[in-house]
């Protein structure tokens, strides 16, 4: 036998997966002129995997065929949605025996109820069509973040996505109410009500959701929207310390309450980066001042009762020395430049070379003692480091990256420094009550080190379910638990 004959069971899986998904929809490596590295590349291209074949299933009923033909086979699946993930948590091994179960196809606005508040939408459904879907029919759908025009809902959902406004609508999580999911079995489980209220025994939706593809596949959810607000005002200032970040944050949250939606803190390292390789966006007030702050009020009445507010805030905040100083943003275009430049940290990180990233959170009131200590053993450890620290402060989540020494090449750097930075970060976040993953998820990248940061009992129930749910180990294997 040529050695690049599949074997006959294997020939025979790809032959019923195109009979189920259409023989177009079915991508292997034998295929004429085949390019299967979109799939097989993670996003932070850490990692290259070997697919058996992409499967790119059209509907729950595809997908649910697809299940029971790989569990009679005996073939390990890897759900994928946008590959936006950054814990190598949707790419294949590299062992070219895995389907990689790709739901972009299913990506169908199913229904607007705009009584009940709710968006039904496929898996595969891009977040920026959601939103524009949602905005279409007078609704905002708030989780935004930096890969919006390329991540898909069932990914969000998988990982438990945060972004920007998580301080006041909460993660994905917060946002579903009703989950269609395809079981390791193959069986669908129809669970799509938008129902606020369900007390009718275990939460199967809370989780699947985070659960990165282990437990179920997530085909299609009901999400919640909300009234568009009737104003949106951005808001920058300069903060003397972290601590004054955080006395701004209870500041704003007694002065806007639900209208403050969006709450950024960002080092001053982070934001030379953006005016050293993006100088265009012209960064404010970042050069006399060690953080920054970017806030968002969301208001339901008009926009000069908006700037009133803001206005007020900050100006009890720069009386209490909370702010230094501060710039509002005056129209929809000032707004978005300095977004813009919030978004544009990770850019900047990668222009700059390869840095040790870390998504992790800590309860507010402990942040500021967090990162003096950690930035001081860092220091210690590895002379010359630089700290890129920013993230969603209003909600305790840290981008907590580290990179490497001026002149430093990257590589080498990662080589020798990684496992001991991230021993250092990680035995600092348990130290501090925190997460080793904030909203990334775990994946592949974090999976060996759960088991020294979570809570024995927690791992051993994790695992009852895992074994309970997908008993074959064919949903993800290998990522967050190493063995069910």
């Amino acid at each position: 036998m040529h050695m690049n004959t599949p074997l006959p069971s294997t020939a025979s899986l790809i032959a019923q997966l195109r009979q189920i998904c259409g023989a177009a929809n079915v991508l292997t490596h034998d295929d004429p002129g085949a390019d299967l590295s979109p799939w097989e590349q993670d996003w932070r291209k850490r990692v290259r995997g070997k697919a058996l074949a992409v499967v790119r299933p059209g509907s729950t009923p595809e997908v649910a065929a697809v299940v029971k033909a790989c569990a009679a086979a005996h073939t390990p699946i890897v759900p994928q949605g946008g590959n936006t993930g950054l814990v190598v948590g949707g790419v294949p091994d590299d062992s070219g025996t895995q389907i990689v179960l790709s739901m972009t196809r299913m990506n169908a606005v199913r229904a607007i109820d705009p009584a009940n508040l709710t968006i039904t939408v496929e898996a595969g459904c891009v977040l920026q069509n959601l939103q524009a879907a949602a905005e279409g029919a007078g609704f905002l759908f708030p989780l935004s973040l930096g890969a919006e025009g390329s991540c898909t809902i069932g990914g969000n959902l998988g990982t438990n996505a945060g972004g920007t406004q998580v301080v006041r609508y909460g993660n994905t999580r917060e946002l579903c109410l009703g989950l269609e999911v395809v079981t390791a079995l193959g069986e669908v489980w129809n669970g799509l009500t938008g129902l606020r209220k369900d007390n009718t025994g275990y939460d199967l939706r809370n989780l699947m959701i985070g659960s990165e593809g282990t437990l179920g596949i997530i085909c299609a959810a009901t999400m919640k929207l909300y009234p568009l607000p009737a104003a949106q005002l951005t808001a920058w200032a300069a903060v003397p310390s972290m601590q004054a970040a955080v006395d701004l944050l209870g500041l704003a949250h007694q002065r806007l309450g639900p209208g403050l939606t969006g709450f950024e803190v960002m080092n001053q390292f982070a934001l030379g980066l953006v005016d050293k390789h993006y100088p265009q966006l012209r960064v404010p007030l970042w050069q006399g001042t060690p953080w920054c702050v970017l806030l968002e009020n969301s208001d339901s009445e008009n926009e000069a009762h908006a700037r009133a507010q803001f206005e007020a805030l900050l100006e009890a905040a720069l009386e209490a020395g909370f702010v230094s100083d501060a710039v509002v943003a005056e129209n929809l275009t000032q707004a978005r430049g300095l977004w813009h430049i919030r978004e544009s940290i990770t850019l900047a990180q990668a222009a700059e070379g390869l840095n040790i990233k870390h998504d992790i959170s800590i309860p507010v009131s402990r942040i500021p003692a967090f990162v003096a200590e950690t930035d001081a053993l860092l220091a210690r450890e590895v002379p010359g480091v630089r700290m890129v620290d920013f993230g969603h402060l209003g909600d305790g989540n840290l981008h907590y990256n580290v990179q490497a020494p001026e002149g430093v090449d990257g590589q080498v750097f990662l080589r020798e420094n990684e496992e001991r930075v991230n021993t250092l970060v990680f035995d600092q976040v348990l130290k501090f009550d925190g997460s080793i993953s904030a909203e990334h998820g775990v994946g592949e990248l974090k999976v060996g080190k759960l088991p020294d940061y979570k809570d024995p009992t927690a791992l051993a129930m994790m695992r009852a379910v895992k074994q309970a749910l997908d008993p074959q180990n064919l949903l993800n294997p290998g990522r967050v638990l190493t063995r069910p």
